[in-house]
C-alpha cells in the first residue's frame, strides 16, 4: 500500500514514514554527526545574544521598568510549552525542516508551505538583523581597543554599505558549506566563553545593586504620545482594551514579554539539525529542553542585576537614538573597564547567533525544495554532507539585505513568525496523537492537549502585544507567500506530481 501521502489537493499530507525514507536519497543525504552536547550548544549559542547584552536593558528603560524580569520569565513560560511540543515532534519526526517538516505530516502541504515561508520570514530577517547588531558591536570593541573605525557607511538616503555585516556573514556561510559538526566545534568555542562573561557580568553587577532602584517594580503607565508610541504604533491588545499607549504598567509588561521574546527565538533552530542527529529521540528533547533552561536562567538573573544596579530610567533610549546596553549600567557607575569584555562577550555571542539562525534557514529551505515546494537544486548535498547551493543562496540573500538594507525596527517581525510556527506545532502535536497514535516517540510532551492548547494561549496573547504595524507587515507577507504556492509550489510538490502521476508512488508495508 502506497504511504507517500495521506488526503488529496493542497491538504495532502506527507506520511512520517516517508519523509524518514526521503531522508536516504543518496543525493539529498545528510551527514549525521551531531550529538546531545552539540544540541545544547547550538541552542545555548543561539539565543545568548542581542536578547542578554541590548534587549534587557533598553527593554527595561522604554516599556516595562525593572518588570522586564518578569517579562522574561513571561516570555520564558511560552518558550518552555513550545519547547515541549518541539521536543515531541523532533523525536518521532526525525528530519530535517522543523515546525515545516511537522506541519506536513499534520496539517496539510498548504499550512506547511505557510509554515516554511514564516520560518523563512524568521531566520532570514533575523540573521540580517543580527548581523547588523554584531557590525556595530565590531566598531564598539575596535575602538575600545583602539582602532577607530566605522563598519558602515551610508549610500543615499535609504542605502548603506555595512561591511562587517557582510564579513560575518561570509565567513559563517563558509563554515556552514564545509559542515555542521565543523560548526558545531567553533560553536563551542565562542559560547563557552560568552556564557562565562554573562556570568562575570551577573557576579560583578551583583555587587553594585541598589534595592531602591527596583521601587516602583511596575512603572505607572505612560500616556500616548508621538515619542511614546501610540495607534498603530502601540500593542494590539492594549489599543483595543482602551490604553492610550503601551509604556509601562500592566500592558507594558505584557508588550515587553511579546520584545524580549526575541531573546529567546532560536532555540526552535535546534529541530532543524534532526536530521543530522546521532541518536535524535534522546538527543533532540535534551539539547531543545536542556538549552532553554539554561538560557532562562541567565536572562532573568543579568535582568534583575541590570535593573537593580541604575535606575530603569537611566536605560531608556537617548534622543539622539542610542540604546542602552549591559555595558551602559556599568559605564554609569564608572566601571568603565567592564564595558570592554561586555563588547567582547557581545560580539561573540552575536557570531553564534547568526551562525545558528542561518543554519536554520538553510535546512528549511533544504527541506521544502527536497519536496519540491521550491526548485529541486537546493536540495542536494555536496561531498561535506551539507546542501552547499542552499547554504550560498541563503547567504548571498542575507549578505544582501544586511550590507544594504537597514534592519532596525525588525525584531517584531521575526517575534511573530516564531510565534505563529509555535501555535502550528503545539495543534500538530495534538493532531499526530490522534491520526498516528502508533508512532514509536522518543519523547512524549505531558498533558496533551492541555499543554498544547496553553501554548496556542500563550502566543496568541504574546502576538495581540505586538503592534499593529507589525501585524500589518505579517498579513502582507503571507499574502505573497500564497501567491507564490499557487504559482509555483503547488504544481511542483513533489506529492501532487505522484498525485497526478507524474511520478511513481512509493509503496511501502509499513503503512
Amino acid at each position: 500500500m502506497t504511504v507517500t501521502s495521506r488526503g488529496g489537493g493542497m491538504f495532502r499530507t506527507k506520511t512520517v514514514e516517508q519523509s524518514i525514507r526521503d531522508t536516504d536519497e543518496p543525493d539529498t543525504r545528510l551527514k549525521k554527526d551531531l550529538g546531545t552536547i552539540d544540541l545544547i550548544v547550538f541552542g545555548v549559542a543561539v539565543v545568548i545574544g542581542a536578547g542578554i547584552f541590548t534587549l534587557a536593558a533598553s527593554t527595561a528603560g522604554n516599556i516595562a521598568g525593572p518588570a522586564v524580569s518578569l517579562s522574561f520569565v513571561l516570555a520564558a513560560v511560552a518558550c518552555g510549552l513550545a519547547a515541549l511540543c518541539y521536543a515531541e515532534f523532533a523525536s518521532t519526526v526525525p528530519v530535517a525542516g522543523s515546525a515545516y517538516t511537522f506541519s506536513y505530516a499534520t496539517l496539510g502541504e498548504f499550512i506547511a508551505w505557510i509554515i516554511g515561508w514564516d520560518l523563512v520570514l524568521e531566520f532570514a530577517v533575523g540573521s540580517a538583523y543580527v548581523s547588523k547588531g554584531w557590525s556595530e558591536y565590531l566598531a564598539q570593541t575596535l575602538g575600545l581597543l583602539g582602532i577607530e573605525v566605522s563598519t558602515s557607511f551610508e549610500l543615499g538616503s535609504f542605502f548603506s554599505f555595512d561591511w562587517g555585516a557582510l564579513l560575518l556573514v561570509v565567513v559563517l556561510a563558509f563554515l556552514l558549506y564545509r559542515g555542521t559538526k565543523l560548526s558545531s566545534r567553533v560553536s563551542l568555542v565562542i559560547t563557552t566563553i560568552k556564557v562565562a562573561i554573562v556570568l562575570f557580568v551577573i557576579i560583578l553587577g551583583a555587587f553594585f545593586i541598589n534595592a531602591a532602584n527596583y521601587t516602583p517594580f511596575v512603572p505607572e503607565p505612560t500616556p500616548g504620545s508621538v515619542d511614546t508610541g501610540t495607534g498603530i504604533q502601540q500593542s494590539l491588545l492594549s489599543f483595543f482594551g482602551g490604553a492610550s499607549s503601551s509604556v509601562f504598567g500592566v500592558y507594558g509588561v505584557f508588550a515587553a514579554a511579546a520584545i524580549v521574546f526575541f531573546a529567546f527565538i532560536g532555540f526552535d533552530a535546534v529541530a532543524t539539525t534532526a536530521e543530522e542527529t546521532k541518536n535524535p529521540s534522546k538527543a533532540l528533547p535534551r539539547g531543545i529542553l536542556g538549552s532553554l533552561a539554561i538560557v532562562t536562567v541567565l536572562y532573568v538573573a543579568v535582568a534583575l542585576v541590570i535593573t537593580g544596579m541604575v535606575p530603569y530610567t537611566d536605560l531608556a533610549t537617548k534622543p539622539d537614538g542610542t540604546r542602552a546596553t549591559l555595558a551602559t549600567a556599568f559605564a554609569s557607575l564608572g566601571i568603565n573597564w567592564a564595558a570592554t569584555i561586555i563588547a567582547i562577550g557581545a560580539l561573540l555571542g552575536l557570531t553564534t547567533v547568526v551562525m545558528v539562525l542561518m543554519l536554520g534557514q538553510i535546512r528549511v529551505i533544504f527541506a521544502m525544495s527536497r519536496d519540491g515546494l521550491l526548485p529541486t537544486a537546493l536540495a542536494k548535498t555536496n561531498r561535506f554532507g551539507t546542501p552547499g547551493r542552499a547554504t550560498w543562496l541563503i547567504g548571498v540573500v542575507i549578505a544582501l539585505v544586511a550590507t544594504f538594507f537597514p534592519a532596525q525596527d525588525l525584531e517584531q517581525m521575526v517575534n511573530i513568525g516564531t510565534l505563529f510556527a509555535f501555535v502550528l506545532v503545539s495543534i500538530g502535536v495534538v493532531v499526530l496523537r490522534r491520526t498516528r497514535p502508533d508512532l514509536p516517540r522518543g519523547f512524549r510532551t505531558p498533558l496533551v492537549p492541555l499543554v498544547p492548547i496553553l501554548v496556542v494561549l500563550a502566543c496568541v496573547w504574546l502576538m495581540l502585544n505586538l503592534s499593529v504595524e507589525t501585524w500589518l507587515r505579517f498579513i502582507i507577507w503571507m499574502v505573497i507567500g500564497v501567491v507564490v504556492y499557487f504559482a509555483y509550489s503547488r504544481k511542483n510538490s513533489i506529492l501532487g506530481r505522484r498525485e497526478r502521476g507524474d511520478l511513481p508512488a512509493q509503496a511501502s508495508s509499513s503503512d
